[in-house]
């Protein structure tokens, strides 16, 4: 069957008169009653009885018709959808993220771009952040979220939020740590990131910036094992703010309160391929997720970079 011969039931059904019908649906009547005698056929039974009148349902025509009406709804809503999608973005991208997917708010930049660019599939990995830098570079990976200093002439960095590392003991060193001095401190015993990660770059900096370095080190290229590792009394360690201000209120560690880390969230594209949909699809939906009005405010992992107005592009960093 086909769906003009359903038209055509729908409309003598609801005007109960093949001309009308046939004006409706601009066509000729013995093309619309042709239509109606083919679908009888394909069915198997009478649609319509005629009547001095026109033309009424039968009992099955009656049964059969709220079916009908279905598939013709159907149709046109996959029409309708079909129009929406023209113009859309299409393609795979593949996007890093760093730290957890809370901080860099992975469920709710996936969550916008379902809802703006449904035919734009996003593979998400989870990277070291020095590691997320150099898959960008190199296009191993279409963009990423990232935080530290490193540039490089082909990366785009765009900025998304200024946070900090605070320095950490177990709890049960609290009194040992508050009052150390640094040479005292790296006396102990570190838990610290692969050598490529951001946050280490920043630790042998400030070691390098200090004179000393530990010399009894536990590597971990987690910042939750990080965490949990000092938690359980494994060594000095360091912790996103927002994360070490909480435990050290719930009496899980203890602040060394003598050094900052700050650094910046950011986001990495090729700059090469600054125009391509799926990159332009992909810092829209970034503006969304953190560069909005609302989420430009003030909230505990630190001070949001100010929103850009909506008519201009992000403002980006080589």
């Amino acid at each position: 069957m086909e769906l003009y011969q359903l038209r055509s039931f729908a409309a003598i059904a609801e005007l109960g008169h093949l001309t009308r019908a046939a004006e409706r649906l601009h066509v000729s009547q013995p093309a619309v009653s042709a239509q109606i005698k083919a679908l009888e056929d394909e069915l198997g039974v009478a649609l319509f009885d005629r009547v001095s009148s026109g033309m009424v349902l039968t009992a099955a025509g009656r049964r059969l018709l709220p079916t009908a009406e279905k598939v013709l709804d159907a149709a046109q809503a996959l029409r309708s959808q079909a129009r929406s999608l023209q113009g859309q973005v299409v393609g795979r991208v593949r996007v890093g993220t760093v730290s957890d997917p809370e901080f860099t708010r992975v469920g709710a930049f996936l969550a916008h771009a379902l809802d703006a660019y449904p035919l734009l599939e996003i593979e998400i990995h989870h990277e070291v952040s020095g590691e997320a830098f150099d898959k960008v570079r190199d296009g191993e990976l279409d963009a990423s979220f990232y935080y530290g200093n490193r540039e490089h002439p082909d990366v785009v960095a765009v900025p998304i939020v200024n946070f900090a590392y605070r320095i950490v003991a177990p709890a049960a060193w609290g009194d040992r740590i508050r009052h150390a001095s640094w040479e005292e401190l790296v006396q102990m015993p570190w838990i610290v990131s692969p050598p490529i990660s951001t946050l280490r770059i920043q630790l042998d900096e400030l070691f390098a910036a200090r004179g000393s370095a530990p010399t009894s080190r536990i590597e971990a290229d987690n910042e939750a094992v990080m965490r949990s590792l000092a938690v359980a009394g494994a060594g000095v360690t360091v912790m996103r703010e927002d994360i070490a201000l909480a435990a050290a209120a719930a009496g899980e560690v203890a602040l060394w309160n003598r050094a900052r880390l700050a650094t910046t969230l950011k986001f990495l594209h090729l700059a090469q391929r600054a125009s391509d949909p799926e990159i332009q699809a992909l810092l829209t939906v970034l503006q969304r997720t953190w560069l909005s009005p609302v989420a430009a405010n003030e909230d505990a992992v630190g001070r949001r970079t100010p929103a850009p107005s909506t008519h201009e592009p992000l403002a980006a960093q080589r």
